[in-house]
């Protein structure tokens, strides 16, 4: 039995929605963050030693990353679902976007969640005007032109085709929808790219991804 040890608001919600795409049987078993530092519970680390979520099991298999879990459970129980055929330039763009979610889209939006918390979080009275004219800047001349450059990027791709990979849903659009789906919460996405906000609203309505919310609890990004 697949065992996915799901994190409240993270990109384990991913997993739970592939696994209900493929209709494959699976297990949760839910973590919750600490409520003041927002990180994962020290229950995670005697699954993976570094404690982050995703990670899932499967028979004696840990597999942990969202891209590798995604390729592991696709190659090993897929049987051809979710992935484009060999040597076609679907497969290509499906591995680039697999890759691009987290390397990539991630960075900039964990910068700029980490500078945006620089400037409201508790500090000595007279560091708080310097950290937060160092955190302005950089957001302005580094995190904030890299995102809009990013999903001018995306939704300059989505113009030429439906999904990420191709004209048919893949796995690399469960793989893409953290980072939009962070991006409209907290990095600018809005109706100024219907493409993007199209994709969104089409991958929310999608039976499989409404199960998985059932699945696991809260997720704040969806909304």
């Amino acid at each position: 039995m697949i065992t996915v040890h799901h994190l409240n608001n993270s990109r384990s919600q991913r997993i739970l929605w592939l696994l209900e795409e493929l209709a494959l049987p699976y297990e949760v078993k839910r973590y919750q963050r600490d409520a003041v530092t927002m990180l994962a519970p020290a229950e995670l680390r005697q699954i993976h030693p570094l404690g982050k979520s995703p990670v899932i099991t499967d028979g004696e298999a840990v597999v942990a990353e969202s891209g590798a879990i995604i390729e592991y459970l696709i190659e090993r129980h897929g049987d051809g679902r979710l992935k484009p055929a060999a040597g076609t330039p679907e497969l290509l763009r499906w591995r680039y976007w697999l890759h691009f979610a987290e390397g990539t889209a991630m960075s900039p939006l964990l910068m700029k969640l980490i500078f945006n918390k620089v400037q409201t979080s508790p500090m000595p009275f007279f560091a708080k005007p310097i950290a937060k004219a160092i955190s302005a800047k950089v957001l302005k001349g580094f995190v904030d032109p890299n995102l809009k450059s990013q999903l001018d990027y995306m939704e300059a791709e989505l113009t030429q085709r439906d999904w990420f990979a191709g004209d048919e849903f893949s796995a690399a659009d469960i793989q893409m929808s953290f980072p939009l789906e962070a991006s409209a919460a907290r990095a600018g996405l809005d109706a100024s790219r219907p493409r993007l906000m199209d994709w969104l609203q089409r991958i929310h309505a999608r039976p499989a991804y409404q199960r998985a919310l059932k699945a696991g609890g809260p997720y704040d990004y969806a909304r």
